[in-house]
């Protein structure tokens, strides 16, 4: 029942700095070389020319500047991501360099965050290992974090929600512990207030950044809210409150709506401040300009927020008729149940027909999740269902509600046209969970008989981390297998031929 200490020691410095590193020199290398004719590709033609709108529009740094839409359209997603990726063009011009430097920054900020969260979470830095490997050998993660798209920003906001909620609940339970044992828990039925969090507040201000980049935040502010409550009612249980359900609802809830739902709403409108500021933004006076049909918007609200109400509406209409049967369709459309095998990766960059010494050469990047990590989604997921409901373990409570809020609602809206990048959020979480699976394993089993083994170990060693070592080695093996289609080498047809195992990958 005492709360587990938790210290931070040379090993964890050395090893996080090593994934750092490592997962920097991996997202930069090359960074600059998948191009069209020194112009984005795939989905960067969207986004790097809006980000590009808002360092030509910047009037101050506080503001920043709007997205003009020239040949574009509706935009449809919130200007956080690209005000972030304006802050590398903003620097390094409109060059690869400039439109992909935020990216790469965040991306291996994402390994390093869900290094800490396994860190927190198993309390060893052995554990958080074995997450920084796997998640530097994901292609996902890799590739997600090298071209001028806006999930990886995401991402890296909602694995340090995940993160400082993790941090609340380890607070929260010291201070209930701390009562407990000085006889402060008081006489009402609904147990004690537990003061201001700020490890709370912090996973607010994450999930309205998270929100800012793109709507499906909103998934993980309705899920992490809900699992918030549910482990606060479960953590006054446990410390013998009469009423822990109801003191949860009422001491507990009201704050934590104010702090995952109020305060990301109010960030989510922060990152709109240029639109609100420039009178020539896309909608901004549609109330008045013939461009909104009459309604109670029109009529009710003042000019501003009738434009805003119109913009968001457009965009809601827009996602909403991106459907299978409405027909559409795209050759790289996928399901999310085939998110689960990572059965069909995206094509990123193509360039095919190439003369090389050896015939025809070709370099494709792909976003591609690398099987060894990828193939074993279900089963780790089972595992973790198993170990949380059966087995009361609590560690893998918050990866299980993340994964759920990243899947769910792409399930139910089936119909709805995705691609596997929409996936990317499940990564960090998909990692947490094989590495306290692995972090189950390590030490234990019977010992390795074999003196060879024990002299190269340099001491006794079991089966179980005789099993996370290879677990490892093939993940790392698998990320060099398939590493030309990550990173677009020039490969003979040949080759490229061998990568693709199956037939959805091509």
């Amino acid at each position: 029942m005492t709360p587990r200490p938790w210290a931070w020691t040379r090993a964890d410095t050395l090893s996080t700095l090593t994934i750092a590193v490592l997962a920097l020199f991996m997202r930069f290398v090359g960074l600059t070389s998948a191009v069209s004719s020194g112009t984005p590709v795939f989905d960067e033609k969207h986004y790097v020319p809006q980000a590009w709108d808002m360092v030509r529009s910047w009037e101050n740094a506080l503001i920043g500047g709007i997205e003009s839409n020239p040949g574009y359209g509706l935009v449809v997603h919130p200007p956080l991501g690209k005000q972030l990726i304006a802050l590398g063009e903003w620097i390094f011009g409109y060059t690869p360099l400039g439109w992909r430097v935020m990216v790469a920054l965040f991306g291996a900020a994402t390994v390093v965050m869900t290094m800490l969260l396994v860190r927190r979470l198993a309390g060893t830095w052995q554990v958080a290992t074995f997450a920084g490997v796997i998640a530097v050998c994901d292609g996902v993660l890799l590739v997600g974090s090298r071209f001028g798209m806006l999930d990886i920003f995401q991402v890296f906001f909602i694995v340090l929600a995940a993160f400082a909620l993790v941090c609340d609940h380890e607070q929260m339970r010291a201070r209930l512990h701390a009562a407990w044992l000085d006889g402060r828990l008081g006489d009402s039925p609904l147990g004690p207030r537990l003061g201001f969090r700020w490890w709370r507040f912090t996973a607010g201000v994450a999930l309205g950044l998270a929100l800012g980049v793109k709507w499906s935040g909103l998934y993980y502010m309705a899920f992490f809210g809900l699992a918030a409550v549910a482990v606060d009612a479960a953590l006054r249980h446990r410390y013998g409150v009469r009423r822990p359900l109801l003191g949860a609802l009422l001491r507990d809830a009201v704050p934590a709506f104010a702090s995952l739902v109020i305060v990301p709403v109010l960030l989510y409108f922060w990152s709109w401040r240029a639109w609100f500021a420039a009178e020539t933004s896309v909608y901004r006076h549609a109330a008045v300009d013939g461009q909104m049909e009459d309604g109670l918007a029109r009529d009710l609200l003042p000019d501003w927020a009738a434009g805003f109400w119109h913009y968001h509406q457009s965009v809601l209409e827009f996602h909403a008729s991106l459907t299978t049967s409405g027909g559409h369709s795209h050759p790289w459309d996928s399901k999310p149940w085939s998110w689960l095998v990572a059965g069909r990766p995206i094509l990123y960059f193509s360039s095919t027909d190439i003369d090389c010494t050896v015939g025809t050469c070709r370099r494709m990047i792909y976003l591609f999740g690398t099987p060894a990590i990828w193939w074993l989604t279900v089963p780790v997921l089972t595992w973790a269902l198993w170990c949380l409901v059966v087995r009361r373990d609590r560690r893998f409570l918050i990866a299980v509600v993340a994964f759920a809020a990243g899947f769910i609602p792409w399930l139910i809206g089936y119909d709805r046209q995705m691609y596997f990048f929409y996936a990317t959020a499940l990564a960090p979480f998909i990692v947490t969970m094989l590495a306290l699976t692995l972090g189950q394993l390590h030490g234990r089993g019977a010992p390795v008989p074999w003196m060879w083994v024990r002299r190269l170990a340099g001491g006794e060693i079991r089966w179980g981390t005789v099993a996370v070592i290879a677990y490892l080695s093939l993940v790392v093996a698998s990320f060099l297998y398939w590493l030309p289609i990550l990173y677009g080498f020039m490969i003979p047809e040949v080759w490229y031929q061998s990568l693709m195992w199956l037939p959805s990958w091509v």
